[in-house]
C-alpha cells in the first residue's frame, strides 16, 4: 500500500470516529426532548379534556346528573380509597377482580398457545378442528356469561370462564399464524441436522412464534378484565364489575366513571409490566424507530 493513501485512510478513520462520538450525544438530547415533548403534549390533551368536561357540566351544557364532571368522580374514587365501598375495602375489589381477570388470561394464554402451535404444526388436526373454532369465534363471547353464571355460580370461577373465552382466541389465532410463518429452511435445517418433530417444535418453531404470541397478549389482559367486569356485572358478590351494576342501579355517574378510571389504571400497570417483560426477552431486536 502507497505511503500516500495511509494518511488519508487514517484522516479518514479517525474523521468518522470523531462524527460517531459527536452524532451519539446529540441523538441521545434530541430523543429526551422528543419523550419530553410527547410527555407534555399528552398531558396538556389530557388537561384540555377534562377541563372542558369540568366546564361544559358546570355550566349545565351538558347534563351533569347523567355525565357527572371529573371533580365528583375524583370525590367518589377518594372516598372508595379512604372510606371503602359498600362491599368492602376498594383494594379488597380491586384484588378480587384481578385475581379471575389474571386466572382467566393465564388458563386463556396457555390454551391458545397450545393448540395454535399444535393446529399450525399438523395439518391434519387443523383440518379436523379449523371449522369448529371458526363457529366458536362467530359466536359473541360476551352473551356467553349468562350461561357460566347458570353454570359455575356467582364466584369467580364464572368469572374466570367468560376471561378464557375472551383471551383464547386472539392468542390462539396469533400462535397458530407464528406457527404457520416460521421460516421453511429453519425447519429444513434442523431435520438435516437430525432434529425430529418434538425438537422442531420446541426448538424452532416456539422460539419462531414468540413475537406473534406477545403481540397478542397485550390486547389480551384487556380481553380478560373485560371478561371478569361482564360477569361480576351479571352476577357476583364482590369485584368491580359489581361496583358498577350498583352504581349504575342507584344513578351514581361518578361511580360509573370512577369504576371506569380504576379499571384503566390497571389496565395501563398490566400492559407496562407486559411491555417490560417482552424488552427483556427481546433484547436482542433493534428498537421500532431504529435508534
Amino acid at each position: 500500500m502507497s505511503p500516500e493513501i495511509l494518511p488519508e485512510t487514517a484522516v479518514a478513520a479517525r474523521t468518522a470516529e470523531k462524527t460517531g462520538v459527536d452524532r451519539s450525544p446529540a441523538r441521545a438530547r434530541a430523543a429526551r426532548r422528543r419523550t419530553l415533548l410527547v410527555t407534555a403534549a399528552r398531558v396538556l390533551v389530557l388537561v384540555l379534556v377534562l377541563g372542558l368536561w369540568e366546564l361544559l357540566s358546570r355550566t349545565e351544557v351538558i347534563d351533569p346528573f347523567n355525565f357527572s364532571m371529573p371533580s365528583k368522580i375524583w370525590d367518589q374514587t377518594w372516598t372508595w380509597i379512604t372510606h371503602g365501598t359498600a362491599l368492602g375495602s376498594l383494594g379488597e375489589q380491586i384484588w378480587y377482580t384481578l385475581q379471575e381477570a389474571l386466572l382467566g388470561w393465564v388458563f386463556g394464554v396457555v390454551a391458545g398457545v397450545v393448540l395454535g402451535i399444535a393446529l399450525g404444526r399438523i395439518a391434519f388436526l387443523a383440518d379436523i378442528l379449523g371449522p369448529y373454532i371458526k363457529v366458536l369465534n362467530s359466536i359473541p363471547r360476551i352473551v356467553l356469561a349468562p350461561i357460566f353464571v347458570i353454570w359455575f355460580g356467582l364466584g369467580p370461577a364464572s368469572k374466570i370462564a367468560s376471561a378464557v373465552v375472551l383471551v383464547f382466541f386472539p392468542v390462539f389465532f396469533n400462535a397458530f399464524q407464528g406457527a404457520r410463518e416460521v421460516d421453511r429452511n429453519l425447519v429444513a435445517n434442523a431435520r438435516i441436522l437430525g432434529a425430529g418433530d418434538r425438537r422442531v417444535t420446541f426448538q424452532v418453531v416456539i422460539p419462531s412464534a414468540t413475537s406473534w404470541i406477545f403481540t397478542s397478549l397485550h390486547v389480551s389482559f384487556g380481553f380478560a378484565l373485560i371478561g371478569a367486569i361482564v360477569g361480576e356485572y351479571i352476577g357476583a358478590t364482590k369485584g368491580i364489575g359489581l361496583l358498577v351494576a350498583q352504581s349504575q342501579g342507584t344513578f351514581n355517574a361518578a361511580g360509573v366513571y370512577a369504576a371506569m378510571v380504576i379499571l384503566a389504571a390497571v389496565a395501563l400497570v398490566a400492559e407496562g409490566l407486559l411491555t417490560f417483560a417482552e424488552r427483556r426477552i427481546f433484547r436482542w431486536k433493534p428498537p421500532a424507530d431504529g435508534r
